[in-house]
């Protein structure tokens, strides 16, 4: 029964990422190794956010239940590093913007996906009591491939040298929230004291709205030249 709950657990959290893989055209490009070169950038720019946390952003020492809004904006604000990483690696990418963005976010995603959830999939879905927080960390993974899709395109639209100026307002905004999604939602939970579902829940309109509204960018700006 334990052995099937992870199996479960582990298709709902991967099989995304390989649907979009194969259904996307990278599989065509042969991108394999170009997605690999991109997560073991996301693991760089994760290890250079650590040690910058860890020098300039000290534990917390207030009282019990108290949130520091203030520190917890600033080391939000640090995020802005994956966009300078997710525009590194779309830079190195010759082809279409299509490309460089599924590329980014694949590479990206998956990486987080195996140094985040892996290990604590392996250990705690495989337990002997059944726990949901599995199921919903399988769940938040498939809302975090969405995330990074929206966020390279965001990224991709925002450095090209012919964006229009109507779109810089709107996608200076979608950066802003890309970058403070999890600081909103922390904010949100704190706030309303939501539980694990609707945080899932909220978390995931969230994501919906912020990747409609890139598609929409990116579309519009593709086809206007």
């Amino acid at each position: 029964m334990t052995l099937f709950h992870f199996g479960n657990c582990f298709a709902l959290a991967y099989f995304p990422y390989f649907i979009t893989y194969k259904c996307s055209g990278l599989s065509e490009y042969n991108a394999f190794w170009r997605c690999v070169q991109a997560g073991a950038t996301y693991l760089f720019v994760q290890l250079c956010k650590m040690l910058f946390l860890a020098t300039f952003f000290p534990t917390w020492e207030g009282g019990a239940g108290v949130y520091d809004f203030v520190g917890e904006f600033m080391k939000s604000t640090v995020d802005m590093a994956d966009l300078l990483g997710l525009h590194l690696v779309m830079s190195r990418n010759a082809g279409k913007g299509e490309y460089k963005i599924m590329v980014a976010a694949m590479g990206w995603a998956t990486a987080e996906l195996v140094m985040s959830r892996c290990l604590p999939l392996w250990v705690g879905a495989r337990g002997i009591e059944f726990d949901w927080k599995y199921i919903q960390m399988s769940f938040d993974s498939n809302i975090s491939l969405v995330h990074y899709i929206a966020m390279a395109a965001v990224v991709w639209m925002f450095t090209r040298y012919d964006l229009p100026k109507s779109f810089r307002l709107p996608v200076t905004v979608l950066l802003a929230l890309c970058v403070y999604k999890a600081f909103l939602m922390e904010l949100f939970v704190n706030i309303f004291l939501l539980g694990s579902w609707t945080v899932l829940l909220v978390k995931g309109v969230l994501t919906g709205a912020i990747s409609l509204c890139s598609l929409f960018l990116f579309v519009t700006l593709v086809h206007s030249n």
